[in-house]
Parts: structure tokens; C-alpha cells; sequence
């Protein structure tokens, strides 16, 4: 792909987002949906193989459901109500449809079932931007709409995606795939707060974004796609995977990482709203998210391959790490001690 489309692609999804983000009527914001669709599309396919074409149309198709559906939603509130206003959606019909309609767009449980198979499908680049980027329109959506939504719907639908999440997550060897329910984990407790606590589960967002973006950047640097090329990559970048191994502990959420800080406010918010079974349970699921990134980190900087004769070992890299890798993994693992600062912000 030449450098004038990339640009192209990268300020339509630029574009896309600054407009959803910042849109106060329902059509400004499924225009930049939709500009955000079309251009990642793009990147999706541009391999040119069967894989990327299958799934840049199952992309296509669950993106096209979902932004049809929030056309539909928006139209019943207008209809009804009056009101093109984001923030001012109140038929109850409505906010059934837009909860499906975003929970689509996410990949959310039930409507997981294309994320991961994308996400196996696209280069770790365009993984990251799917996983990232692409979610932030919907985030922000869900933000403006929360104090409308069910949040018993709400909170079923970040149970089921922190147990899916974390249970297919177990038997994976493709990283993209255990990255890709990672997600959809972490998705869940983003789903469980929103009602309750809406710049909690903004906040919680970002940190994810910053961990994610340390993780895909770091794997890209090294080219593991499945674990097997991950149990060889230690020769290569020994002080790349070392941290590889911190970060992906902090993805999982353990203290005194980064990671820590969004569950433990999470629970300490569900807590004192007085769903404190909620929280137990979702704190227990995030154990198996704990198992595959355990897995992870044990393939990266533990383990020898089992048969050493079927695996090439991989030269040593003597090129600096990207300054962009350095910022995010050190941010990924060092923001705890400054959280009050964070939470002031924020």
C-alpha cells in the first residue's frame, strides 16, 4: 500500500473519531462511524490473501448490523421524543436497541463471535488499531447514553464477557486470538461500571488502551504470532521480553502494576453501590484472564522450547527498542503510586 492512501486511511479514521467523539446529534455520530468503518477496512484487506479478504467482510457485515441498528435506534427516540440529541435518549425501546447495537460494535457477549476471528486475520498493527481505536467511538457513545441504559442488562452482559473472555482465552496458541479475548475480558468490567460510575469506565479504558498498545507493539517488535515463535524470541530481544513479561502482568491486573489501579476502584465502586456480589464474581472471572497471560509471560521469558532441534533460534537484535515501546511499557507498569493525581484529573 502506497504512503498517500495510508495517510488517507489514517486521517478518515481520524476523522471518524473526532467526529463521533465530539457530536451532539445521532447522525454526525453514525457518519463517523462510518468513516471509521471504511477506512480500517481498507487496512484489513490490503494483504490481499483469502484470510484478510474473509474477514474484512465479516468485519463489514457485523460493523454495517450495528450502525444500522444505532440508525434505528436514534430514528425511534426522534420519532417518538422528538429529540436528535445524544444525550437525550428515553424511549426504552430505543435504549434496548442502542445497547445492542454498541454492545455489536465493542464485540461484547453475546455479539463476540467476530472480534477474535478478525482479529487472527489482520496484522498485529491493525489488530491493535481494532482493538484500540475502533473502540473508542462506541466507548464514548456508551458513555453519553449511560445514565438511559439498563444496568442490569448492562452488568449480565460484562459477566458473561469477562467468563467467555477469560475461559476461550485458555486453550489459545495464536497470540492475536489470546489478545483478542483478552478484550473482550477486559471489556466486561468496562460494561459492569459504566451505569454506576461513567469516567471510571473512561478511565479504565485508557489504561487498557496504554497496556494493550505496550503488548501488540512489543509482539510486533519481536514477530511472535504464536506462542511456539514466543519460546524462541528470548535470544533475540532478552530486555524486550523481560519487560513483555511485566506488562502482560499488568494487563492482568496485579499489583503494584498499572493494571491494578482500574479493577481495584471498579470494585470499590461496585462495592458501595451495593453490588458487591457483582464485584466478587467479575474479580473471580478476571483469575482466568490471569491463567492465559501467566501463560503468556512462561512462554516469553521462561521456557526453552520442548525440542529444541525443531526450533531455530533467532539472532540477536542489537537495534534499539522503539522509543514508542519504551513510553507505553514504562507507563504500563509505573502509574499506581501516582494514582490520586490520575483520579484528580480525571
Amino acid at each position: 500500500m502506497n504512503p498517500q492512501a495510508k495517510l488517507i486511511f489514517a486521517l478518515s479514521l481520524t476523522l471518524g473519531t473526532t467526529l463521533t467523539i465530539s457530536s451532539n446529534h445521532w447522525i454526525m455520530a453514525w457518519t463517523g462511524l462510518e468513516f471509521n468503518t471504511l477506512a480500517i477496512l481498507q487496512l484489513i484487506s490490503k494483504s490481499h490473501h483469502p484470510r484478510a479478504i474473509e474477514v474484512a467482510t465479516k468485519y463489514f457485515l457485523v460493523q454495517a448490523a450495528a450502525s444500522a441498528l444505532v440508525l434505528f435506534s436514534s430514528m425511534t427516540n426522534a420519532w417518538h421524543t422528538g429529540q436528535w440529541d445524544i444525550t437525550q435518549l428515553s424511549h426504552p425501546t430505543s435504549c434496548l436497541i442502542l445497547t445492542v447495537a454498541l454492545a455489536m460494535k465493542l464485540g461484547l457477549v453475546p455479539f463476540h463471535f467476530w472480534f477474535p476471528e478478525v482479529l487472527q486475520g489482520s496484522s498485529l498493527i491493525v489488530g491493535l488499531l481494532l482493538s484500540t481505536l475502533m473502540k473508542f467511538p462506541p466507548i464514548t457513545l456508551l458513555y453519553l447514553t449511560s445514565p438511559s441504559l439498563k444496568p442490569s442488562i448492562l452488568m449480565t452482559m460484562a459477566i458473561l464477557s469477562a467468563a467467555l473472555g477469560g475461559w476461550m482465552g485458555l486453550n489459545q496458541t495464536q497470540t492475536r486470538k489470546i489478545l483478542a479475548f483478552s478484550s473482550i475480558s477486559h471489556l466486561g468490567w468496562m460494561a459492569i461500571i459504566i451505569a454506576y460510575s461513567p469516567k471510571l469506565a473512561l478511565l479504565n479504558f485508557y489504561l487498557y488502551t496504554l497496556m494493550t498498545a505496550a503488548v501488540f507493539l512489543s509482539l510486533n517488535s519481536i514477530k511472535a504470532l504464536k506462542l511456539s515463535t514466543l519460546m524462541t524470541t528470548w535470544t533475540k530481544t532478552p530486555s524486550l521480553n523481560a519487560i513483555l513479561l511485566l506488562t502482560l502482568l499488568s494487563l492482568a491486573g496485579l499489583p503494584p502494576l498499572t493494571g491494578f489501579l482500574p479493577k481495584w476502584l471498579i470494585i470499590q465502586e461496585l462495592t458501595k453501590q451495593e453490588v458487591a456480589l457483582a464485584a466478587t464474581i467479575i474479580a473471580l472471572l478476571s483469575l482466568l484472564g490471569l491463567f492465559f497471560y501467566l501463560r503468556l509471560a512462561y512462554c516469553a521469558t521462561i521456557t526453552l522450547p520442548p525440542h529444541t532441534t525443531n526450533h531455530m533460534k533467532q539472532w540477536y537484535n542489537n537495534k534499539p527498542t522503539n522509543t514508542m515501546v519504551a513510553v507505553l511499557t514504562t507507563m504500563s507498569l509505573m502509574l499506581l503510586p501516582i494514582s490520586p493525581i490520575i483520579l484528580a484529573v480525571v
